[in-house]
């Protein structure tokens, strides 16, 4: 893959009937920019200040905003190094959370993962994209949901809603009443042409718990949640309603955390994605560090992707 492939807008590799699943970076950036129609537009243009990590932006803000994917770990991997900068901010009084795109997974799950990998998180400084999309549903009524989702997860903080796995049968997808994308580890394309057509046959809303196209893991991209949903708003005209990054509604559960006292502009989002970490943080009127040396951009030139999506952030870290 050549760095010029980031340039692409995507216009000739859209999510549309013969997508292909994206597994490399030049591929899923191309993915990211066919759907910017439905993702915010992008904000105030960053500076791109290169520095080389959370170390020395850390005299600029309060609060640090961390993506887990790219930031924290790769897959199953901790990012080295990373603990420790963590433990020196948090030293130096900084307020430190995770905000991620981790709708697959309970929280407590969410929580263990994090300290089994060596990061201290107290639960109520872990914001995922499920408890978006839960705080989202408050006030919805209560309908029947099929859930694409890891049967071996479980259904914790999910306990309250009446949802059914999308499995084999297509019978579960033509009973229920609503939809739920939050986790695609173990979706297959049988399930998603039983989604399709069970939309064509009765269109019904589709809420999107991680609206990730992809995630950076070991061995390359795996395919999330988002890239099923785009599919089926692009071939089906359905919209989605999307709950976690770039959209503000999980920021707004992060701002709740944090309080009133840490003004905007003391905030900081770092990520390894433009088209979620860097667009979300412009999206919520704050500060932004892109994560240019692991994750998504591993590798690849980042500023060929800022240059041909446009969304500049406002710092441009080698590592976090």
């Amino acid at each position: 893959m050549k760095d010029a492939d980031m340039t692409r807008t995507g216009s000739d590799s859209g999510l549309g009937h013969a997508a292909a699943i994206p597994q490399t970076t030049g591929a899923a950036f191309a993915a990211y920019e066919a759907v910017r129609h439905r993702l915010p537009p992008a904000g105030r243009p960053g500076a791109c200040i290169a520095a080389e990590t959370l170390d020395d932006i850390a005299g600029h803000f309060d609060a640090f905003l961390l993506d887990a994917f790219g930031v924290l770990n790769i897959g199953e991997t901790a990012i080295p190094g990373v603990a420790d900068r963590i433990a020196g901010l948090r030293a130096r009084g900084k307020r430190v959370m995770v905000v991620s795109n981790a709708a697959g997974l309970p929280q407590a799950t969410l929580v263990a993962k994090y300290a089994r990998l060596g990061y201290d998180f107290a639960p109520e400084d872990v914001i995922s994209s499920r408890a978006a999309l839960l705080a989202g549903m408050a006030g919805w009524p209560r309908l029947s949901w099929g859930i694409m989702a890891n049967p071996e997860v479980g259904l914790a903080d999910l306990e309250a809603l009446d949802v059914t796995y999308l499995q084999d049968d297509p019978a579960a997808y033509a009973a229920v009443e609503g939809f739920l994308l939050v986790g695609s580890g173990v979706w297959t394309a049988r399930r998603q042409q039983m989604l399709e057509a069970a939309l064509i046959a009765r269109p019904r809303p589709v809420l999107v718990g991680n609206p990730d196209i992809v995630a950076p893991c070991e061995a390359g991209f795996s395919i999330e949640p988002g890239f099923y949903a785009h599919r089926v708003a692009e071939i089906l005209g359905v919209v989605p309603e999307f709950f976690g990054k770039p959209y503000g509604n999980i920021y707004d559960l992060a701002f709740r955390r944090l309080g009133p006292d840490v003004p905007p502009e003391r905030i900081v989002m770092v990520g390894d994605s433009l088209h979620t970490d860097i667009l979300g943080a412009q999206t919520a009127g704050i500060g932004s560090a892109l994560i240019a040396g692991y994750g998504f951009f591993a590798g690849h030139d980042a500023q060929a992707a800022i240059a041909g999506s446009g969304i500049r952030p406002d710092y441009v870290l080698a590592r976090p």
